[in-house]
């Protein structure tokens, strides 16, 4: 299948921005793309899709912190002599989770199981020698800010710009990865996922529903998933029969994946 790519209307641009194209608030104006009085939407090379991936992490839009690498990247490729298909899936690789995130979701994915069904030792290897099986995107594939700033998630679904961005990008993905399980990070992309099924662009089937979102700041809900924490230990903020059933729900819909 056919994944559409913005790289080419924007190559150019990126090649000719300034070292110091990073220091403003959003990002260039020469990339903003579409918008409306609240939303805007900038283009940052994040077109690349690994289509032999069998694992999506979906976020909800790329921050300017990762547009910002993302754009540095491509534009330094360009200015090296790479052509635009290689610069556009080098920028894309800077869309990856690091540190504590990315550790907790290693520890999430392998306590569930999914390392053994995609047949490799640990999920680990999805950051290095199995780059090929993973697939890092957004349910809004281009950085949206809302007043100016990262766009948080709230009403993804309910603003007409941002559900045709939706549509017009990640649906393509969604059609497109067709034996892949879509892990959602949060419940904006949540949200996005349950959409796409809804207009039949996902099977319910390869939505990974349950996991606690793998931030550090969520280091006692992850805790208690992985059975690190008792049950009588936890804070009052953490409801441990919604991490029970969202295990449990997990570990189906993994036993159950025939990707």
């Amino acid at each position: 299948m056919s994944f559409a790519s913005q790289f080419s209307r924007y190559a150019a641009t990126i090649a000719g921005l300034p070292p110091d194209f990073d220091t403003d608030a959003t990002l260039p104006s020469a990339l903003r793309m579409i918008g409306d009085d609240r939303d805007a939407v900038f283009y940052a090379p994040f077109d690349h899709v690994v289509e032999s991936a069998r694992l999506v992490l979906v976020g909800i839009t790329p921050g300017k912190q990762q547009a910002d690498a993302a754009i540095g990247t491509a534009r330094g490729a360009l200015l090296r002599g790479l052509s635009e298909a290689e610069a556009c899936e080098l920028a894309k690789s800077t869309a990856s989770f690091a540190g504590m995130a990315r550790t907790n979701l290693v520890n999430l994915l392998d306590h569930v199981g999914l390392a053994e069904r995609m047949g490799i030792a640990s999920t680990s290897l999805l950051w290095t020698s199995r780059t090929d099986l993973v697939h890092f995107t957004s349910s809004l594939r281009y950085p949206v800010f809302r007043d100016g700033k990262n766009f948080g998630g709230s009403g993804i679904t309910r603003s007409p710009l941002l559900r045709t961005e939706i549509e017009r990008w990640f649906a393509t993905e969604c059609r497109g990865l067709t034996g892949a399980l879509f892990l959602p990070l949060g419940a904006a992309a949540l949200e996005a996922c349950e959409f796409m099924a809804s207009a039949g662009h996902l099977r319910q089937d390869q939505i990974l529903s349950g996991l606690p979102h793998p931030a550090g700041s969520n280091g006692e809900r992850v805790a208690y998933f992985l059975r690190r924490k008792r049950k009588e230990d936890l804070s009052k903020k953490t409801d441990p029969d919604v991490i029970d059933r969202g295990r449990e729900r997990v570990l189906r819909r993994v036993a159950a994946w025939r990707g």
